[in-house]
């Protein structure tokens, strides 16, 4: 992946081996590779991990659940 975001600085006409660019294909493979991890996750073994007992007869509120995506359409991550 490094690789490929060294090939797009340079299709935006950016020089890769300038002192600021040079290790960013490095940290923006290794942003990407953790954004899209997921894809190398079985979501059944998760959501075992993600079912509990509960002794209620309420609404159980599950609060604090961080997700990182990326868009489909322009591949920009989000949040929430």
């Amino acid at each position: 992946m490094q690789e490929l975001f060294q090939k797009m600085l340079v299709a935006m006409g950016e020089d890769p081996d300038r002192e600021g660019l040079r290790a960013t294909p490095k940290r923006a493979a290794s942003a990407w590779s953790y954004l899209t991890r997921g894809y190398q996750q079985d979501p059944a073994a998760l959501m075992k991990s993600a079912v509990f007992e509960v002794e209620a007869n309420h609404m159980v509120i599950v609060r604090d659940i961080e997700i990182y995506s990326l868009c489909e359409h322009h591949l920009l991550p989000f949040f929430g």
